[in-house]
């Protein structure tokens, strides 16, 4: 039974320790029945070849195929797919991972191909969705990871384009669309390497992760096929005016200025016949639970064994809220660049990057230095405002990127635009005031309880909802790491620059704030790679990498190195715990390169990382508690891949919350089994659920079918989490779609909001969240008397 939707992708963020025993796969489709087959087992249609690789008639699996954690039945197709047997994937959610590794006793070889495409078709036999991950490795190492959703009780098939120009290609969008018509679906790119060794395929792994139900999927007829030809405008004209998909229909697809202003009126009757929950009190706690010491802000206390925030008036408070709301976030690159450098001026004592930044206007006379920098983009828009438009105040610049073709360039904010369709301008950007008052009439009839992080600052003052305020540590103090980390290089804390850094960061989110008792609490920083804990070589990376630094140029690497020296004494007595060969501390002080890491590194690697990061997050309180007594120190919201035991014990000893973001269908068991040694107030600073039935081309990083699948993981996602008693809230990300040609910082152009990017809700999410927030104290509490 074919499904009206489109396929999924997830994006490199989720390439996690959690997930590291995963392994993914990549194809394109046409159906096999149609190809005749020849003696050389390789099947041609047309012009067209394909190689069948596993059809699972076989009386068992090969010997080389290995399982983990999962159980696999080959069963009867029953017509289901092509051929008389099938594999039958168990997965069970009590454990992490479950994978099905299949590897040839010889590598593939998919040159004779051509440009190439891996298909295979799944038969999904539960009734929840699926999501399936499949990691493709060559001979080299090198692997690529790709993601779809298989909805409940459907049978698609699936492919991954493993060459040819469209993969090759960089869009500067995290997936695009379908290279040329097909009725199957294409994963798109998560993450890895896209140009693979053809000549060499090891392995393609199948799996799931961290699902909180038992699942099964029939697996049949993995093949290699040729590409078909490229359609020469699958990337022209995706865009409307409105900013919307232009090639697709949907519900509540804007069609005209009018059609903006009569959704934004039925919506506002909606707002007003559903106003603030009953049970809320003025800052959003519970108001019919039990009170307790009122301190005039925010804190944390442990309640019958569980923990909770506590409001300014001493009411227990649980975080629910939407992250990024703000306008920074809504700009799309629209390859356009200016010859005049003065755009690209960065003042080296700025405080905000890049990406958190809002509509920066471009200069008449810069404008006059314009050039079309990407033909490519340009052309994705089938509408752009010329700049005497009454909307060309919606274009910006971008400096800098952290990916993609451009590295900086001209930038439209299609959201922003639609705010003054949809509100009108009385004055200059009344319509910015207007979205602010309709977003805190939003937040509260949906039931949240506060904002998520990364909230525009013009809401601190507001005084009508609950809020986290954000800054960062920018500048041009030392790393610790000559290469990137993650994001970005990570920050060398030793380094006195740093401190002074973040003393001038949390001096300026203190004004911005000025102690008020709105605020909750402030995020410093953002998913630091502490290190990713999947294997011992990325757990350790940042003190592996250091060593290779000049001491005399890292401040701690002279930090680390006399750690080293006042536990072993001597360089010949590190070499023995070590089994290295090092000439001489002095030696060891200049670079040293780590071949391979032994078991006796492994105390003094710990020490390290945790000494490391216990200077970060010290320098950063220090520098917090200074100027903001009176506010939770939130932490820095750590990753789900770089979640490790040091990391945890040197934040522990230093925030009021720890934070994680948390990319998966849910909290689970496995996974989250150090929170009661941890014993503290924690919170999910970020996930979310995307599906591609409105027209985006990437659902996001945790994949649902369609708009009524997103809203049932929403509430699943939730109840785990209110029912956590280490758990004091949970931020949905984001507030807005991305744009559909992605976001101008990264190319992510997810279908992840609350809204659309014209700004129209999506209704399941809007009556998902009604019924989570209606629920929420009473299920926290657990019914409990007061």
């Amino acid at each position: 039974m074919k499904k009206s939707r489109i396929s999924i992708v997830l994006s490199a963020v989720i390439a996690s320790s959690m997930m590291a025993s995963a392994i993914s796969v990549t194809g394109c489709s046409h159906n096999a029945s149609d190809a005749k087959s020849t003696s050389a087992g390789v099947s041609q249609a047309g012009n067209e070849q394909e190689i069948l690789l596993e059809d699972f008639e076989n009386a068992s699996l090969p010997s080389t195929y290995q399982k983990r954690d999962i159980d696999i039945n080959l069963t009867k197709t029953d017509g289901v797919t092509q051929g008389k047997q099938a594999a039958k994937l168990l997965f069970d959610s009590s454990v992490e991972d479950s994978v099905l590794e299949i590897t040839p006793e010889t590598p593939w070889d998919f040159t004779s191909l051509g440009n190439m495409n891996l298909a295979f078709d799944a038969t999904n036999t539960s009734d929840v969705s699926v999501q399936l991950y499949v990691r493709v490795k060559d001979k080299n190492y090198q692997s690529q990871l790709r993601s779809m959703i298989i909805p409940a009780n459907s049978s698609e098939t699936y492919y991954i384009d493993l060459s040819g120009e469209q993969i090759s290609r960089d869009s500067g969008l995290r997936a695009d669309p379908p290279a040329w018509p097909s009725d199957d679906f294409r994963m798109p790119y998560m993450n890895g390497e896209k140009l693979l060794d053809l000549s060499g395929i090891t392995t393609a792994n199948f799996y799931i992760s961290t699902n909180l139900e038992d699942k099964s999927i029939v697996l049949d007829n993995i093949r290699a096929r040729s590409n078909p030809e490229i359609d020469s405008t699958y990337l022209v004209g995706l865009v409307d005016e409105f900013g919307q998909p232009a090639k697709s229909n949907y519900k509540n697809k804007v069609k005209s200025d009018a059609h903006l202003k009569q959704l934004a009126k039925e919506e506002l009757a909606d707002l007003a016949a559903n106003p603030v929950l009953p049970d809320r009190s003025k800052f959003g706690g519970w108001k019919n639970g039990p009170k307790l010491e009122a301190t005039g802000y925010f804190r944390t206390e442990k309640v019958k064994g569980k923990w909770y925030l506590v409001d300014p008036e001493g009411y227990l408070f649980f975080s629910s809220g939407l992250a990024n709301i703000r306008i920074a976030n809504t700009t799309t690159l629209t390859g356009v660049d200016f010859k005049d450098d003065a755009v690209r001026y960065i003042d080296p004592e700025d405080v905000t990057p890049e990406d958190s930044l809002g509509i920066r206007p471009v200069s008449a006379d810069a404008q006059k230095t314009r050039f079309v920098s990407s033909d490519l983009r340009h052309k994705m828009f089938n509408w752009l405002p010329e700049y005497d438009d009454e909307l060309a105040n919606h274009y910006s610049y971008r400096r800098s990127t952290h990916k993609g073709p451009l590295a900086h360039g001209e930038t439209f904010s299609f959201y922003q635009s639609n705010l003054e369709r949809r509100y009108g301008e009385r004055y200059t950007e009344s319509f910015i005031d207007d979205w602010e008052d309709v977003t805190i009439k939003r937040q509260r009839s949906w039931g949240m309880t506060s904002f998520g992080n990364w909230v525009d600052k013009e809401f601190y003052q507001k005084n009508q909802f609950p809020y986290f305020a954000n800054g960062w540590i920018i500048g041009d103090f030392k790393t610790v790491t000559a290469d990137g980390h993650g994001w970005s290089p990570m920050p060398d804390p030793y380094d006195p620059e740093f401190t002074r850094r973040a003393a001038v960061t949390t001096k300026v989110i203190a004004d911005e704030v000025q102690n008020n008792p709105w605020c909750i609490g402030v995020f410093i920083d953002n998913e630091k790679s502490w290190g990713n804990p999947a294997n011992i070589n990325s757990h350790y990376r940042i003190p592996v990498q250091n060593f290779l630094m000049d001491a005399a140029e890292s401040p701690a690497k002279q930090v680390f190195m006399k750690m080293l020296q006042d536990k072993h004494g001597t360089i010949e007595k590190l070499n023995a715990t070590w089994g290295s060969s090092i000439a001489s501390w002095a030696s060891f002080a200049k670079g040293y390169k780590v071949e391979e890491i032994t078991d006796g590194m492994i105390p003094d690697m710990s020490m390290i990382l945790e000494a490391y990061t216990t200077q970060y997050f010290d320098v950063v309180d220090k520098a917090l508690t200074a100027v903001m007594p009176n506010h939770m120190y939130m932490g820095v919201r750590m990753a789900a891949w770089s979640i490790n035991p040091e990391g945890v014990r040197a934040a522990k000893k230093y925030v009021d919350v720890m934070s994680y973001n948390y990319y998966r269908e849910g909290m689970h068991d496995a996974v989250w089994h150090f929170l009661p040694e941890v014993d503290m107030p924690s919170i999910i600073g970020e996930y979310h659920f995307g599906a591609m039935d409105t027209g985006l081309y990437h659902p996001g990083l945790i994949h649902s079918s369609d708009q009524a699948d997103r809203a049932r993981g929403y509430k699943a996602y939730m109840r785990k989490v209110i029912d956590n008693p280490y758990m004091v809230g949970a931020h949905w990300f984001q507030y807005t779609d991305s744009p559909v040609t992605g976001r101008a910082y990264d190319g992510e152009n997810y279908n992840v909001g609350f809204v659309s990017n014209a700004d129209v809700p999506y209704t399941e999410m809007v009556e998902a969240a009604r019924e989570i927030n209606t629920e929420l104290y009473p299920r926290r509490f657990n019914g409990q008397e007061k």
